[in-house]
């Protein structure tokens, strides 16, 4: 008697079964932790998945953390907030180009009562009163495009070295730093969107806003496949041609929680 081989059988089954569906393609994202602690992706990504098959794993960390992920070829796509350091990644040769993407901005939260007395426009003259009234600051420390804006801020106001002795880092994300302020009565940088997505707000509200210097851009941009040959390039590069398309700008704009928007659309290609 002839003997089918399990192997033989194998395949037989999965004939039976039909074909088999290969998994979902995945590109690795390093993102600051505003667009994930906001809510965004969530809402974000399912969208491109549906418009082009392709999951991604978002790494949420700081800025500059994500900006080194680039470095070491350890993602395929930055989305990040501190334009300075996106212009230096992309001029050494570790990204291939920066894509403007989205804006929002940056407003200082404190205690209610405010005994500090920042209230206003002007994000340089709270700073100044700040450190000259040693009060309670929670900074990130972490070199987040949140903690970049904060320490040009500081270098603005002639207090960058000093800060008075209420300043503390904690390195750590946005929430947790928004936790901190609301469970001790601190003074917090945050982006606006954080802020909205944030429960645990306690008596703390936004004290200082309008300032143009508090504008907040986000941009994109692939890993340089040249440098790493693993990188997913061309799949990153469907999320960049996506996330500055029409299509994707729509969603970002969609995006709002009790009917205030978070994120403003603003790509150029």
């Amino acid at each position: 008697m002839n003997l089918i081989k399990w192997p033989v059988l194998a395949f037989l089954a999965s004939l039976a079964l039909g074909p088999i569906a290969s998994p979902a393609q995945t590109i690795t994202m390093a993102s600051t932790t505003s667009t994930e602690q906001s809510g965004l992706f969530p809402y974000l990504l399912p969208e491109f998945r549906k418009a082009s098959g392709i999951d991604i794993k978002v790494v949420a960390v700081g800025t500059g953390q994500a900006i080194d992920m680039g470095r070491r070829g350890d993602a395929d796509v930055l989305f990040v907030h501190d334009q300075v350091a996106e212009e230096k990644v992309v001029a050494e040769g570790f990204a291939v180009r920066r894509y403007p993407v989205m804006y929002n901005d940056f407003v200082l939260i404190g205690p209610a009562a405010d005994p500090a007395k920042v209230k206003g426009k002007d994000i340089v003259e709270a700073l100044k009163k700040l450190s000259a009234g040693n009060a309670a600051f929670i900074s990130r420390g972490d070199k987040s495009g949140t903690h970049a804006a904060e320490l040009r801020f500081w270098a603005l106001s002639g207090d960058a070295l000093s800060k008075g002795s209420g300043y503390r880092e904690c390195g750590c994300g946005m929430g947790q730093a928004l936790n901190m302020a609301a469970s001790t009565g601190a003074y917090v940088l945050a982006d606006r969107g954080t802020w909205l997505s944030f429960k645990n707000r306690a008596d703390l509200a936004v004290l200082v806003e309008g300032d143009t210097r508090l504008f907040n851009q986000y941009g994109v941009m692939v890993v340089n496949p040249a440098k790493f040959p693993h990188v997913r390039a061309a799949d990153a590069q469907k999320f960049v041609d996506w996330i500055t398309s029409p299509a994707g700008q729509t969603v970002i704009a969609g995006y709002k929680i009790d009917g205030q928007q978070l994120f403003f659309p603003n790509a150029s290609r």
